[in-house]
């Protein structure tokens, strides 16, 4: 008698996932498409409403993109960019029209595109118009430890962000460099390391910071050891080996946000490219003692600096390796401004590629670099200057929106928080994909194209299908 009941209640379980699957694939099933598109006026352009119909097994002559929504993966925890001093510098002169224009294209979930993140720097970096710290020079017991220098710009332009984004913002803070008396160079700028002496000093300031912001009404979310850890700059710059970032986590800032009643504060590890990011994660994750305090790693794009192509695989790997840890893109802008290619439809299609093959490859949230930068890339005190999504005109007052202010909405406007990555696949190499299940069960697939043809490719769900066209050099999101 117990089997038959057995069998009953597995029967009734096939018969209730049928009925699901069903139910997703119905044919009055709405598909909202979006389009952004060179060579034309669509930028996150409502383009098209489509319906399922039934499927049958494709050919090797049709395009398709399949989704499996009953395999599923990691959740996701939003996409943002960084308010740097750079940034709040160009938004402190913008007029107030611009400014909330500015503040509503990011954050804004229905007139922008929605951003959930946002890091900050830990005193200066390089998008400064000058380097400072929050202390006086020598002051290893920081007692006249002061956020007053951000009071100006900086932490006003994030509270506006937070406000528009509805008053919840993931924030994250990183650091590029100790004060100058706790290196070994005595500069906060061109590498050096941090003196063994300091290492308890430099604990108490990151949690002097995160107290200090909070006081203001800002809640840290977390933070990164070291911005890009093995670069010596002509910037603000400092260099952990594995060694050493993973015995400062385990012995000295680890214990100190605990001790500090900070334990809370996720801590994320490593913050730079991803070339020697599995390496970074054997040394500190396979250390017990360490991982413990250790949320996740952090990376950033620019390992393409050597010539060769982005190694999304590394990534990959981290995340079949460490399951329990979370892989966070930290930092990713297009070098060596230029104003002639404000406009050049490459930088966008970096920004697509870079985000749709990170997020395949189990990363849970992707964090742009700047978010405003001048009609100069800047500023910046050392002459480092980029491109930012979108940039400020000063002579004329006026915002440039780039390409990549667009490609990065077609992720951050549909995707929200706490969704799922859902299994997606395409059959050319000429469109990638990713896809994501909302808490409200919309699902929303993103299909990018980087070719020069104009493709029409099937969208897949089980049993039904739709029928999408998509631009030359174009990225679509599909909400349904």
């Amino acid at each position: 008698m117990l089997k038959y009941s057995i069998l009953s209640i597995i029967i009734m379980s096939f018969s209730s996932y049928g009925q699901e699957i069903q139910k997703l694939y119905s044919k009055e099933k709405l598909i909202q498409v979006f389009t952004t598109a060179e060579n034309t006026d669509l930028r996150l352009t409502p383009t098209n409403n489509l319906n399922f119909i039934p499927s049958q097994q494709p050919i090797e002559s049709e395009i398709s993109v399949y989704v499996n929504p009953t395999q599923s993966f990691q959740n996701f925890m939003g996409i943002g960019g960084a308010i740097t001093d750079a940034s709040a510098e160009v938004f402190a002169k913008l007029s107030a029209v611009k400014q909330a224009e500015l503040i509503t294209a990011y954050y804004d979930k229905k007139n922008g595109i929605g951003y959930s993140l946002l890091r900050t720097s830990i005193h200066s970096s390089d998008f400064a118009s000058e380097s400072y710290t929050y202390i006086q020079e020598g002051d290893q017991e920081l007692k006249t430890f002061s956020i007053d220098h951000d009071k100006k710009y900086r932490i006003p332009m994030i509270k506006r962000a937070i406000q528009s984004a509805g008053g919840n913002l993931l924030l994250y803070a990183s650091p590029w460099s100790p004060p100058s008396f706790m290196k070994s160079n005595k500069t906060m700028l061109k590498g050096g390391t941090l003196l063994p002496e300091f290492y308890q000093a430099w604990a108490n300031y990151y949690a002097k910071f995160v107290k200090a912001y909070e006081k203001e009404g800002m809640p840290i979310w977390g933070i990164t050891i070291q911005n890009e850890p093995m670069a010596t700059q002509t910037w603000e710059s400092c260099l952990f080996t594995a060694d050493a970032e993973r015995n400062f986590l385990k012995n000295y800032l680890g214990p100190t946000m605990q001790k500090e009643g900070l334990s809370s504060k996720k801590i994320v590890v490593w913050d730079h490219n991803r070339d020697l990011m599995n390496y970074r994660a054997n040394v500190i994750f396979d250390d017990p003692e360490a991982s413990k305090y250790a949320w996740g790693m952090g990376f950033h794009w620019y390992e393409t600096w050597s010539g060769g192509q982005p190694m999304f695989d590394n990534v990959r790997k981290v995340y079949e390796a460490y399951p329990s840890k979370n892989l966070l893109f930290t930092e990713g802008c297009v070098e060596r401004f230029d104003a002639k290619k404000y406009q050049f439809w490459g930088n966008a299609e970096r920004y697509g590629t870079s985000m749709i093959n990170d997020f395949n490859n189990g990363t849970v949230g992707w964090t742009d670099w700047n978010i405003l930068l001048d009609e100069n890339g800047g500023p910046n005190h050392k002459g480092n200057f980029c491109f930012a999504p979108i940039h400020a005109d000063m002579k004329t007052g006026e915002l440039i929106y780039t390409p990549s202010y667009y490609y990065i909405g077609h992720f951050s406007k549909f995707i929200r928080p706490d969704a799922k990555r859902i299994s997606t696949a395409s059959s050319r190499s000429n469109l990638l994909s990713t896809t994501f299940k909302n808490l409200d069960g919309s699902f929303v697939t993103v299909v990018m194209n980087s070719s020069s043809d104009k493709i029409k490719y099937n969208l897949i769900l089980g049993t039904e299908k739709t029928i999408v066209e998509i631009p030359p050099h174009a990225i679509q999101t599909l909400v349904y």
